[in-house]
């Protein structure tokens, strides 16, 4: 159904705007219109941005974080804890536990967790890499940082079996994440707990 914005360019944005996280039609729509009220302000200013983040943003290769380069300057860091690997399921969640502070290791992202219903195989995540980080004989521990959700821990079990022949600690956050919590909207006390209390598997 046509909006009652007849002109194609603030159509497009607001359509753009919804896509994102958080954002309906009406919360898209008064952002576009707060953008266009302060063009040289905000508008024009954001847009150079996301240009510039496009083209210079790229994956790191080795754990699937975002950086200006790769390997990225968590990987590099080598302060880290390098005999630990954090499993996490998005850089979502990487950011929401470098933020609690309460894990010093490396981490690898996953970019999603296996599911059936979206047609999401182990192809699809970035497991392969895991393994073969796992199976260079570096790391003692894995620790399994996804959402107490059904996708998640399928992932978390897949996991668990891939690496069940290596010689490494297999850890999944315990008592902190509720079921069908995720983590990149939990409170840093929250995550803190979980990673503090990890189990075996």
């Amino acid at each position: 159904m046509k909006s009652k914005y007849s002109n194609d360019e603030i159509e497009k944005l607001i359509m753009l705007i919804s896509k994102l996280p958080g954002f309906g039609p009406k919360s898209a729509s008064r952002a576009a219109l707060h953008l266009l009220n302060r063009k040289d302000q905000l508008m024009i200013p954001l847009a150079e941005s996301l240009i510039s983040a496009s083209s210079k943003i790229i994956n790191c290769n080795n754990c699937g974080n975002i950086d200006l380069s790769t390997p990225c300057s968590l990987c590099e860091d080598q302060s880290r804890k390098k005999n630990q690997i954090c499993v996490v399921e998005s850089v979502a969640d990487l950011w929401a536990l470098e933020k609690s502070g309460v894990f010093s290791g490396d981490y690898h992202v996953l970019g999603g967790t296996l599911s059936a219903i979206n047609s999401i195989g182990p192809d699809e995540l970035n497991l392969k890499r895991l393994i073969e980080r796992v199976s260079a004989g570096s790391v003692d521990e894995v620790i399994i940082a996804l959402g107490a959700t059904v996708d998640g821990q399928t992932t978390a079990h897949y996991i668990a079996d891939s690496l069940s022949k290596l010689n490494v600690s297999i850890s999944r956050l315990g008592h902190g994440v509720p079921i069908g919590g995720e983590l990149d909207y939990m409170d840093e006390g929250t995550i803190a707990a979980a990673m503090n209390s990890r189990q075996k598997i």
